[in-house]
């Protein structure tokens, strides 16, 4: 069966995108699969796999996004002519801005190929941090208060308005960016400006939300069924790109040490929050459980990150399912067997 494998891209979760499409080649490959590689950062001047996979995954986040128009037409030339017609499916590896967010799924589409994961408007309801928020809320799931902030804000009424609905510590994050590219967590007032400062490069819409202290946990969902909760313990600081992406700075506790009925009714509020948006295939819910075990929805992954230090790969072999098996339940789903 014939593989078109699209990762890299220009958003600036590009290095883990690479990473985690170099792992599914790899795995899909082992699984007797035939892939070809595909980069639509390079549109109709593909490169070779070893030239599309001569990266290394920076320790820093990225400091700006990629506007350029010549990158956005580059994914309309490389979908629709660079992927062969003979193709089974698209295995969208693809993190970020114009791969998670609907709009490669909506080009796959108009070539009537099946691809992996959720479907156009669940891709970009997730990916859309305020509209899911919004969903979370009128479905009944926890999810922190938050207000919204843009580009020409004001910038006393927002600190007016963050005391007087949940004060400091707050986490402030772009809309539409995963990685926690561009995110910070802000412990007084006086932080708040440079944050929002460093989240405006990344989106035109900001998030500031109530921090909740506790535990960080993530449920990643299978099909439609829950894996092992995770416990995410950062041993320094909180868990920002760094800590997600260098081996050895983060501890992983699968299952997470929770009361079983606890663990339960969370990993039923993940497949809930997967189903509400619509997601299909694989995906990751994350959250914070506060110190009441109260657990506080914060997003939905559509395409959560397949690397050697990546949650949904841990939780899968956490109940036997390798990655190689993980990677061809993928395929799987997407072409309906």
């Amino acid at each position: 069966m014939k593989i078109a494998l699209l990762c890299g891209g220009v958003s600036p979760e590009r290095d883990i995108s690479l990473a985690s499409g170099k792992n599914v080649a790899n795995a899909l490959r082992s699984k007797d699969y035939d892939v070809y590689v595909i980069d639509p950062a390079y549109g109709l001047n593909q490169p070779n796999e070893d030239t599309i996979f001569s990266f290394s995954i920076k320790s820093e986040a990225p400091e700006t996004i990629n506007r350029s128009p010549q990158s956005q037409r580059a994914y309309i030339e490389t979908i629709n002519n660079i992927i062969p017609d003979d193709v089974s499916a698209a295995f969208i590896a693809l993190h970020g801005t114009w791969g998670e967010d609907g709009k490669s799924q909506a080009l796959l589409e108009f070539r009537g190929l099946p691809y992996t994961g959720s479907g156009v408007l669940a891709s970009a309801l997730a990916m859309d941090k305020l509209i899911s928020k919004r969903i979370f809320t009128g479905c009944g799931i926890l999810t922190p208060p938050w207000i919204t902030v843009h580009k020409n804000y004001d910038s006393d009424t927002v600190k007016e308005e963050i005391v007087q609905k949940f004060g400091y510590p707050v986490v402030v994050k772009p809309n539409n960016q995963g990685s926690t590219v561009g995110m910070a967590i802000v412990q007084k007032e006086d932080q708040l400006d440079e944050a929002l400062s460093v989240a405006l490069r990344f989106s035109d819409t900001i998030i500031i939300e109530m921090y909740v202290p506790g535990k960080e946990i993530t449920v990643s969902v299978l099909g439609d069924e829950p894996l092992p909760i995770i416990e995410i313990r950062p041993k320094q600081g909180y868990y920002d790109y760094k800590s997600k992406y260098t081996a050895g700075m983060t501890d992983y506790l699968i299952p997470a040490p929770l009361d079983e009925n606890l663990s339960r009714n969370i990993q039923d509020i993940a497949v809930k929050a997967f189903n509400v948006l619509d997601c299909k295939g694989f995906g990751r819910i994350d959250f914070r459980l506060n110190n009441a075990d109260e657990a506080y929805c914060l997003e939905a992954n559509t395409i959560p990150g397949l690397t050697s230090t990546s949650l949904v790969p841990k939780a899968a072999r956490a109940v036997g399912i390798g990655f190689e098996d993980l990677c061809d339940r993928i395929v799987q789903y997407a072409i309906g067997e």
